[in-house]
């Protein structure tokens, strides 16, 4: 572990030698400074690690002494310091993974209705007003981008906007298929339905992350519909993109400007290419990372919505709570904690740094 550690140590010094020297060139020095930032979390726990195990070390030669109460002493101190080790050991391991850099950014967030009819409308409807009240807990910013609704409450799509810091790091892992066991508002005779419906969560991305070139794409613009299929405008301000190469269709018709919905669609095409991008890299490095929708069919899933027992069960890591309630009023950050703990212990196992 020290091993791990020594370089990076070596580079902060480096680096506050050369802010001594920068003088004037303050992109240089805003970089350097950057650069410390993010490294000054491991030095200080570098520094902890090192004092606890010079602290045990000395404990140790102690133990052997002739001075009883020196002795008793000792042992008293290395049983206070030697279970710090461990848990010491297990920050480093974490600050010493890749970060992803998309970690920081907003997101773009779309979600589905699946198998299930209106039903499975209502429940996109209800996944919606979920993350949208755990943006409004942690003071983050939501806008729809685009809607697709049922005209019963529910949505056939809709895709939207998170903006927060570490807003795609919180939620990266929400995407996949979620699946709803409930008594439906229109079943006469009780009986509980299964619906499904996707999410799918994108990092937003920059125009220069990833270009687009015109040749790739073709541009429609339409006059907005409202629910139902009325029109809303009599201006075609709706713009629907079709990405060639790949067949992504994306449209936007929730602004009033032509030019605002082809951008708001031009943001969410790169995103999603963006993440294409991210998935094929990570299909030939290791088979690690599961498609990010499926089929919307039922028996893809990643948690289950249970009404009846007011559970909620994500199966990926096998955690239960019961209170479903809360959770879809946004009341999140429990799962979203065991997500994140559990996807970083895979993460340390694959790159050889386990906890065990």
């Amino acid at each position: 572990m020290l091993d791990k550690l020594e370089p990076i140590e070596n580079r902060y010094r480096e680096i506050n030698e050369e802010l001594l020297t920068v003088g004037d060139d303050y992109q240089r020095a805003a970089e350097l400074s950057m650069e410390r930032s993010e490294l000054e979390p491991l030095v200080s726990i570098a520094k902890e690690y090192r004092e606890v195990l010079s602290r045990i070390e000395e404990a140790h030669q102690l133990v052997e002494s002739d001075d009883e109460e020196l002795a008793e002493l000792a042992h008293m101190e290395l049983a206070e310091l030697e279970p710090q080790v461990e848990p010491i050991e297990n920050r480093i391991k974490s600050l010493l993974l890749p970060k992803d850099p998309r970690d920081g950014k907003n997101v773009i967030v779309e979600i589905r209705a699946g198998a299930g009819g209106d039903e499975a409308g209502i429940f996109a409807a209800d996944l919606y007003r979920m993350y949208t009240r755990y943006a409004e807990r942690v003071n983050w910013k939501t806008e729809i981008l685009s809607m697709n609704d049922t005209g019963v409450g529910g949505f056939k799509e809709v895709t939207f906007e998170i903006k927060g810091k570490g807003a795609f790091s919180r939620l990266k892992h929400e995407s996949g298929v979620h699946r709803v066991q409930r008594v439906p508002a229109t079943e006469s005779q009780g009986r509980i339905h299964t619906s499904t419906a996707t999410v799918a969560v994108l990092a937003e991305v920059d125009d220069v992350e990833i270009d687009i070139p015109d040749r790739d794409i073709e541009i429609e613009v339409f006059k907005s519909a409202g629910a139902g299929g009325q029109s809303v405008q009599k201006n075609a301000t709706a713009v629907r993109i079709r990405h060639l190469p790949t067949g992504m269709v994306v449209s936007c018709q929730d602004e009033r400007s032509q030019l605002q919905n082809k951008m708001r669609a031009m943001g969410i095409l790169r995103a999603r290419l963006f993440e294409l991008e991210q998935n094929k890299q990570n299909a030939e490095i290791a088979e690690e990372r599961r498609s990010q929708v499926g089929s919307g069919d039922r028996s893809e899933k990643i948690r289950t919505y249970n009404y009846p027992q007011s559970r909620i069960t994500d199966h990926r890591i096998g955690y239960t709570s019961h209170n479903l309630s809360g959770m879809m009023d946004g009341d999140l950050d429990d799962l979203l904690d065991e997500l994140a703990t559990q996807f970083e212990a895979e993460k340390l196992a694959a790159a050889g740094l386990n906890t065990d």
